[in-house]
């Protein structure tokens, strides 16, 4: 998630834009969100699910960004909404792509220190195609990405912030209330953090995603979409490049007047089958962003024994997930979560040690300390 300062995002967007349209029942209802510039994920998704002239396939927001793929991705996704029905909405990721050939307001405040940090972004994409990687000029940078790029500017300008149909409302990050949204601030309906913790509760249907649905959980780390029925959100960030481990999902509904949701992820790790039973543990604790620092207790060949600053549990990290910073000893995401496994269980293998498998079952990420089968993909 790219982060503004409240002003820089005051000044970064105006009022939502929302469509409604109207979806013929029985077409298929495909949601993907956060895809973050992972184009070899995104197509194995379509692959997975075998997307048809027929499906409906909601974009829902962060296309762009953090991805090495972002602008194969857009020229993709242009071409797919050619021959598809596809309804792109905007995402803070993309909306900051799009502001940057709006308008030179977050020039000093933003684009001066992100672009020449990140080469991967859109933007800078874009410039190395068309030779323009003139960082101290961002003025004249934006005068050549306009005429050189005009397709892909009109159609990020394109993207709405809110597709409501009947029964179902897609945003990126999330409204307060489904009355009025075209009077909303469109960079706060893209990005809301936190959106769950809120309190909200809609009608029909939200589907969101901006927010990474394991820092919903501090106990098991699920990257599947998480259904809150009785407020009817659903919240379908995988953590799509962002997380080790992280997933992108597809959230399916056979017919828009449905509710029979079902979903499918792709990860990209590799599968094997558990030759062994194994039952979960006790409590256990999902280490995420913003909640990570450590205290080292015991440095281990593969892992080292750690102490959870905020919890004061002790567990077992991966080396290769300990990161210090300036405010000291910190992890990547971590867990000692145990999977409940059954013999001829499939899981996709995060990470091998000495001591056991850091795998993933249906979205949920934990240790595995039987046999696996040879790796089958």
């Amino acid at each position: 998630m790219l982060e503004l300062s409240k002003d820089e995002e005051a000044a970064a967007m105006d009022k939502a834009v929302v469509i409604r349209p109207e979806f013929e029942p029985g077409r298929r209802i495909i949601a993907v969100s956060d895809i973050h510039g992972n184009l070899p994920f995104f197509q194995a998704l379509m692959k997975k699910i075998r997307l048809t002239s027929d499906d409906i396939l909601i974009l829902n927001g962060d296309i762009l960004e953090k991805g090495r793929d972002s602008l194969p991705l857009l020229r993709h996704v242009m071409a797919l909404s050619r021959a598809y029905t596809v309804y792109p909405v905007c995402g803070n990721c993309d909306g900051l792509v799009l502001r940057f050939f709006e308008t030179d307001e977050l020039d000093s405040r933003f684009f001066t220190s992100y672009l020449p940090r990140h080469p991967e972004s859109t933007i800078r994409q874009l410039a190395r195609e068309g030779g323009f990687e003139q960082w101290d000029d961002l003025p004249r940078l934006r005068r050549d990405l306009r005429a050189a790029f005009p397709e892909e500017w009109a159609w990020l300008r394109a993207m709405p912030t809110v597709v409501e149909t009947e029964h179902l409302v897609f945003v990126h990050g999330g409204v307060p209330s489904l009355e009025g949204m075209e009077e909303l601030d469109r960079w706060h309906c893209m990005k809301n953090d936190n959106f769950l913790g809120q309190g909200y509760a809609f009608s029909k249907w939200v589907i969101v995603g901006h927010w990474p649905v394991t820092l919903y959980h501090a106990h098991i780390p699920s990257s599947a979409p998480l259904f809150c029925r009785e407020r009817k959100i659903i919240s379908i960030d995988g953590a799509c490049v962002l997380k080790v481990d992280g997933q992108l999902n597809a959230l399916m509904l056979p017919s828009e007047d449905s509710e029979s949701f079902s979903w499918t992820a792709w990860d990209g790790l590799p599968v094997a089958r558990a030759l062994d039973e194994q039952e979960t543990g006790g409590d256990s604790l999902n280490i995420r962003w913003g909640r990570s620092a450590l205290e080292l207790l015991e440095e281990g060949e593969e892992l080292s024994r750690c102490r959870h600053l905020e919890t004061g549990r002790e567990l077992y990290i991966l080396n290769e997930y300990l990161r210090r910073g300036k405010g000291g000893l910190w992890c990547e995401d971590s867990t000692d979560y145990r999977l409940p496994v059954s013999p001829g269980d499939l899981l996709t293998v995060v990470r091998k040690t000495k001591a056991g498998f850091l795998c993933k079952k249906e979205g949920v990420t934990g240790w595995y300390y039987g046999r696996l089968s040879d790796i089958m993909v």
